[in-house]
């Protein structure tokens, strides 16, 4: 379905203070309450509703002026109201927003599959394309149109009678379970709250430590209290040693939203019925799996293509990852008194091997990474690649988080490209993980007279644990990594040079490309150069020193085997659920889960391993028979960064091809051109299994 807006907007009503009705300036995020959603949602449901009646009415031409400029007005500015409930919900969740969120997703839902059905709209889109003026739009708009007529297939456009009013059921209903699916995993973290008494705790870091004593006495408890957030789990799982710490926070971990949990909270029914209704929905438009409807608007061709991919790296990396676990196991029982390990003394007795094999400790690296540090550090390489300033803003209007900061991202000369919030904090009522979303996206703004440029504006959202003891945040090199991959996702959103708002930023990039970005800018965090301006000491002030860098380096591939399988793993599971499965139960896609594990897998979790039910990247985030993706998009980034190591890392000149050949053109031209526009050849897959070490030296 195109991205779509409206031509009254400028004579719109507008309520007086309801901030989700003010699109003069920055977002006034910080201003929404519950009570302003309905009403403004309402408003611009209504004001597009209106704008799609004139649109398709018959006397309205066929012309991108009279069709997709008013629809693109109506329907940005409803999709920057949503989306600033939506991400207040998702970052300061609270039971009054959630219901207003929740009282007007079904409507939202409704308005939007009604435009990707609207026989009228269609007819006018294949006029369009079929008529003289076609062939004088701009090569960027005729991609869009085509898009767009192909989007509006695969939203049931050409359906009719009771098949129609189907597929309009299954859009509301999957809307519904995947918001269900995303609030049980939150609420289900949000809720666990296990304590530990002084004798359990050693091993873990002292900052850990201290927020878990202060979590246990706001709760009046003695002791300590950890959660299920990445900042509190992950540091138990790696220094606790406690055995049984480990083992009951693991089983809290990995049974969240299952059935061996709250009840209430159980995802096991919304996660069967999406993928039946995700089945139904695939079959109504003619495909034979969800996956093949999936796939229709990505890079790879097939099921068929994306499985052999896949199973084609597993059988590349299964040595390495067996050598990995053997080793593992090795160690373990010669120096942990661990003859056979569980699922929760992997991350254990993998920090201490790499501990002992490289002689380095996360905790130890994590001094040098100050969050403001970092930030700096990583200002300064953009600059210095792409040819771009960032500065704090003068205003932090609409930050809805005192933590939250608002930066500028500027020409050399001052001139204003963009803006991005960092939310960078874990914290109750926020949702885990790391992601960017979009504000405002870039456009030339049609109206009257001429037109205006709108700048981009991104939202950059982490987790990281927050500062303790009066001293700033220190971030593990993984959260290090994490924030370039999020900043690739901003970078690509912020510097495009398109101007029309279907084709700007990630705007119809095929989804499998999305990442590229992303995880070419992660391969920066191994570089001395750059991570000498990364780091300073909490403490001293120093840089990393060389030599634990150059420790950190020959740790780089560290269980690089076990970590690839994983992830094929995820992505074969998702894969086969959406393609090969045809009933379906929480026991079926468990079956599923455990015959790819057989498959693919070296390490077998317990029998009460319930990861599938917290697996929100296909049930609630949009990865659905996508989340190959990952891998997919590593083998362009690994060969575009190879460029770079070519050239010299710190090159501006290939920073400005890349800038200008992959991050400045969306999807004005097909992600495969803008790779080879920059590359000069297809991709290959050898940087990728030189860069995770999984080449034979001799």
């Amino acid at each position: 379905m195109p991205t779509l807006e409206q031509a009254s907007s400028q004579t719109a009503p507008q309520p007086r203070g309801n901030p989700l009705l003010d699109f003069a300036d920055l977002p006034a995020y910080a201003q929404v309450q519950p009570e302003h959603v309905k009403p403004a949602i309402t408003q611009l449901i209504g004001e597009a509703r209106a704008a799609l009646a004139k649109v398709t009415d018959l006397v309205t031409p066929a012309t991108w002026d009279a069709v997709v400029d008013p629809l693109n007005l109506a329907t940005e500015r409803l999709s920057r109201a949503w989306g600033m409930v939506g991400h207040l919900n998702a970052v300061a969740d609270t039971p009054a927003l959630r219901e207003a969120f929740n009282a007007l997703l079904p409507e939202v839902t409704e308005f939007w599959t009604e435009l990707g059905l609207d026989a009228g709209l269609y007819a006018q889109y294949k006029r369009l394309s079929e008529s003289a003026e076609f062939t004088r739009l701009s090569a960027t708009r005729q991609r869009i149109i085509r898009h767009a007529l192909r989007d509006f297939r695969l939203s049931g456009a050409e359906l009719q009678g009771e098949a129609r009013r189907r597929y309009a059921q299954i859009q509301e209903r999957s809307a519904e379970l995947a918001q269900t699916f995303s609030e049980h995993l939150l609420d289900a973290t949000n809720a666990a709250k296990l304590e530990a008494s002084a004798a359990e705790v050693d091993g873990i870091p002292a900052d850990v430590l201290q927020v878990a004593q202060e979590a246990a006495a706001e709760l009046g408890k003695p002791g300590y209290v950890f959660t299920l957030h990445q900042p509190s789990y992950v540091p138990v799982m790696q220094y606790a040693k406690s055995r049984a710490l480990r083992e009951r926070i693991y089983r809290a971990y990995v049974t969240r939203a299952s059935d061996l949990g709250d009840a209430a909270l159980d995802n096991s029914a919304p996660m069967a019925e999406l993928l039946q209704l995700r089945d139904e929905e695939a079959r109504l438009l003619g495909f034979s799996s969800f996956a093949e409807l999936s796939l229709e608007p990505k890079m790879a061709d097939s099921p068929a293509q994306v499985e052999h991919f896949l199973l084609d790296l597993a059988q590349r990396a299964r040595p390495y990852a067996e050598r990995d676990l053997a080793d593992l196991r090795a160690f373990a029982a010669e120096n942990l008194g661990l003859p056979e390990l569980a699922s929760w003394d992997i991350s254990f007795a993998s920090e201490r091997l790499r501990e002992r094999r490289y002689d380095y400790s996360e905790q130890e690296v994590k001094q040098y990474f100050t969050e403001p540090q970092v930030l700096t550090g990583l200002f300064a390489l953009v600059q210095t690649l792409f040819g771009v300033r960032i500065v704090e803003a003068q205003t932090q209007r609409g930050a809805w988080h005192p933590e939250v900061k608002l930066w500028d991202v500027q020409t050399p000369q001052g001139q204003g490209i963009g803006q991005f919030y960092t939310d960078l904090h874990a914290r109750a009522g926020k949702r885990s993980g790391a992601w960017m979303d979009d504000a405002r996206a870039r456009w030339l703004r049609p109206g009257q007279p001429g037109t205006r440029l709108q700048t981009p504006i991104a939202l950059l959202t982490c987790n990281f644990a927050a500062g303790v003891g009066g001293k700033p945040a220190l971030l593990t090199h993984d959260d290090v990594q994490t924030l370039f991959h999020e900043f690739g996702h901003g970078l690509h959103h912020l510097l495009t040079q398109v101007d029309d708002i279907s084709a700007s930023g990630i705007s119809g990039v095929e989804w499998d490309a999305v990442e590229l970005p992303s995880q070419f800018m992660e391969n920066f965090c191994w570089e001395w150069d750059v991570l000498q301006q990364l780091t300073r000491h909490v403490d001293t002030g120093a840089a990393l020193p060389r030599a634990l860098f150059e420790r950190m380096l020959a740790a780089r591939n560290f269980q690089a085997g076990m970590q690839t399988l994983r992830q094929i793993e995820f992505s074969l599971f998702d894969l086969r659920l959406h393609h090969s499965l045809r009933s379906f139960t929480p026991q079926t896609v468990a079956d599923v889960a455990a015959a790819v594990r057989q498959e693919v897998a070296v390490l077998f979790p317990p029998d009460f391993y319930r990861f599938q039910h917290s697996f929100s990247h296909i049930f609630a985030g949009g990865y659905a028979a996508g989340y190959y993706s990952y891998k997919w998009a590593e083998v362009l980034s690994a060969d575009a960064y190879a460029q770079f190591e070519e050239n010299g890392v710190l090159d501006p000149q290939t920073g400005a091809r890349f800038r200008d050949e992959i991050l400045a053109r969306g999807s004005s031209r097909p992600a495969l051109e803008s790779f080879r526009a920059f590359r000069g050849r297809d991709p290959q897959i050898d940087a990728l299994l030189r860069h995770q070490g999984m080449v034979e030296t001799t």
